[in-house]
């Protein structure tokens, strides 16, 4: 049996194993480099290699980046925090509490790597303000501390990293993303043509795959701005994807222009042949112009022509400049920030005040604990269940603290003996992290092991206060697992019902508002992204009460027909008794999620206000009404959420 095969049948994972030995090693290095440089806690750069480090370049630049962004922010509040606390315990609790949980729910709003610094400049703050207490005097040298071992564990990482991670270049994702784009111009031409395509079934598969690339996006778009770039240009493609799809479900009878079809089938030919870019782009212009007639066509087929512009490269004509790709405007959940700086204002209070009560000298650790766990894991589809897992890492992680502090240590005969003898725990780490049945908990491991690791000598202290340590540090997973099952409970599927609450609400705001006409595709871009979020998380669920593409479309028709009624209303013509019938349903709009039955009969009535006047409106708000009704139970999901 090879070596491959011997490790696998362990239950290591081969690969993951041959990412987290050289990261040990790396973190054995920056452990030795610390303590050579004299810094008080040379285990932080051991930490902080565990952490930034990153099996692609990219990645690994841009966390580390990231790394020390975050811990430089939140070293320089930590010490205006224990400046401006001036030895007042309860001051220093609420500043924390208020910084920490500003953190939190900002860095919900972000992304990636950026949000991950923000969540680190929150228990930065923490770290620095709370691990020595007793001497308020020394959080200058405890900030510098904490900047200084950051600095080493980055450039360790960094350093050793780049000798053995790969490059990414993107090309799977880049290769999906255009197969995507050919099958769906050849579903398009298929339409056209009256042929019977793949129906629900196909654009529920096109939509998956589609949700799959937009989720791991993220990642690839790391290190460069020419990444950035890539990433944002599939993202300008994906939505104009969507815009596809659902113009394949709701179109007409197949416009009778010769050569349309035949057009879009010879960009999807050269798009999965990776042709040059004008070999793509010149028939889709020329599909452009034949959809003339048809409006809601040329839209689709103009945003498609756009994205794949910029997507392949190819420079545009004094003809096309006036067709500029549509803006990237992503969800933000503004309703899940809310309840994360509630959750963690709420949390470290609570803990924070604890301490004050009972004065327990390893109380600092225990609210550290916390607010690490109210960061680092809120995005995390299920928090909750993810503290689990978390606290049986850290009880290993103590584990192996304790053993080595009071069984491995007292061999040494100075301080260079227990850093040496800290190593082989460290390297302990890679094999925990890379076994099947303790990696989810592998990286909690590593970092508490070295938190409660400070290789001080001569030893101090006893047993019963590494204890005591212990106990403190766990308390963090356990308040957090309780808070995140009690303060606004979050998992994927209310992660899903937040997100249909917004859609919902966004459209309460657009009928309570004139609005502003030109930003509509703004709105219908971010809808875009949003049904992509869904689909993405009505399958994590096995959610088969609502259907996400069906949902999202009865929402961008209603939106559409809100849109509709405000530019009636601002006729100077329109009719007393017809102005009062969109009035009145526009405010029915705007109780949309507690009563859609009731703003679906407004708007049938106002539809027939309309068509006894033989407007052609009254045909989009009859379609408009007709999707509501047949969505209802999407809409109701709204009711009561964010509130």
């Amino acid at each position: 049996m090879n070596l491959q095969g011997m490790v696998s049948r362990l239950g290591f994972d081969g690969s993951r194993l041959g990412f987290t030995l050289p990261t040990a090693l790396a973190a054995c290095l920056a452990l030795l480099a610390a303590w050579l440089l004299g810094l008080e806690h040379p285990q932080w750069s051991a930490m902080t290699v565990w952490a930034a480090s990153q099996p692609v370049r990219g990645q690994l630049l841009e966390k580390s980046f990231f790394r020390f962004a975050g811990t430089v922010s939140g070293t320089i509040v930590g010490i205006l925090l224990v400046v401006a606390s001036d030895n007042q315990p309860v001051v220093l609790v609420l500043g924390l509490a208020a910084w920490v949980g500003l953190c939190a729910g900002i860095g919900n709003l972000q992304r990636s790597f950026v949000s991950y610094g923000t969540m680190l400049a929150g228990y930065s703050a923490a770290m620095v303000a709370l691990l020595d207490t007793a001497h308020p005097d020394q959080v200058y040298a405890l900030g510098a501390d904490r900047l200084l071992t950051v600095l080493v564990g980055v450039v360790t990482a960094l350093v050793v990293g780049w000798l053995y991670t790969r490059k990414d270049a993107g090309e799977e994702v880049l290769g999906s993303v255009r197969h995507l784009s050919a099958r769906i111009l050849r579903d398009m031409a298929s339409h056209l043509r009256g042929e019977q395509g793949g129906g629900r079934e196909e654009l529920k598969v096109i939509l998956s795959e589609m949700a799959a690339i937009e989720e791991s996006l993220d990642p690839h778009g790391a290190g460069s701005l020419r990444s950035r770039q890539m990433v944002r240009g599939i993202r300008r493609l994906l939505l104009a994807q969507v815009s596809a799809l659902l113009w394949l479900r709701t179109a007409p009878a197949a416009p009778e222009e010769e050569g349309l079809g035949s057009a879009l089938i010879q960009a999807a030919d050269a798009l999965d042949a990776s042709a040059p870019a004008e070999a793509v782009t010149a028939p889709l212009e020329r599909a452009v112009s034949l959809s003339a007639a048809h409006p809601a066509l040329q839209g689709v087929l103009m945003r498609m022509e756009a994205a794949l512009r910029e997507h392949l490269g190819t420079s545009a004509g004094a003809a096309r400049r006036q067709r500029q790709p549509e803006p990237v405007i992503l969800h933000r959940d503004w309703i899940g920030a809310r309840h994360a700086l509630i959750r963690a204002v709420s949390a470290i209070l609570f803990v924070g005040m604890l301490w004050l009560l009972t004065g327990w000298a390893s109380g600092p650790y225990m609210l550290l604990g916390t607010a690490i766990m109210l960061s680092l894991f809120l995005t995390f589809d299920n928090p909750a269940l993810t503290m689990r897992f978390i606290f049986m890492g850290q009880v290993l992680g103590a584990a192996g603290a304790l053993i080595c502090r009071w069984l491995v240590w007292p061999l040494a005969t100075g301080e260079a003996g227990l850093v040496l003898l800290t190593m082989p725990f460290i390297l302990l780490g890679a094999f925990v992290l890379s076994h099947r049945r303790t990696m989810a908990g592998g990286m909690d491991f590593n970092m508490v092991m070295l938190l409660l690791l400070q290789p001080v000598y001569p030893l101090a202290g006893s047993f019963g206060h590494s204890l005591t340590m212990v106990a403190a540090v766990l308390t963090g997973p356990t308040v957090a697992f309780i808070a995140y099952r009690l303060i606004y409970p979050v998992d994927i599927r209310r992660r899903m019902d937040m997100l249909v609450t917004m859609m919902v609400h966004e459209l309460q705001d657009m009928a309570a508002a004139s609005g502003k006409p030109e930003k509509q595709h703004l709105w219908r871009v971010r809808l875009y992204h949003r049904l992509l979020r869904l689909v993405r998380w009505t399958e994590k669920t096995g959610e088969e009460k609502i259907s996400a593409a069906d949902g999202s479309l009865a929402v961008l028709e209603l939106g559409s027909a809100i849109r509709c009624m405000q530019a009636l209303l601002r006729e100077p013509d329109v009719a007393p008794a017809t102005a009062r019938s969109l009035d009145a349903a526009l405010k029915r709009m705007r109780r949309l999620g507690e009563r859609p039955e009731s703003a679906r009969r407004a708007l049938d009535l106002a539809a027939l206000r309309l068509s006894r006047q033989a407007r052609a409106e009254a045909d989009q708000l009859r379609s408009a009404a007709a999707g509501l009704s047949a969505n209802l139970g999407f809409f109701l999901r709204a009711a009561g959420e964010g509130r």
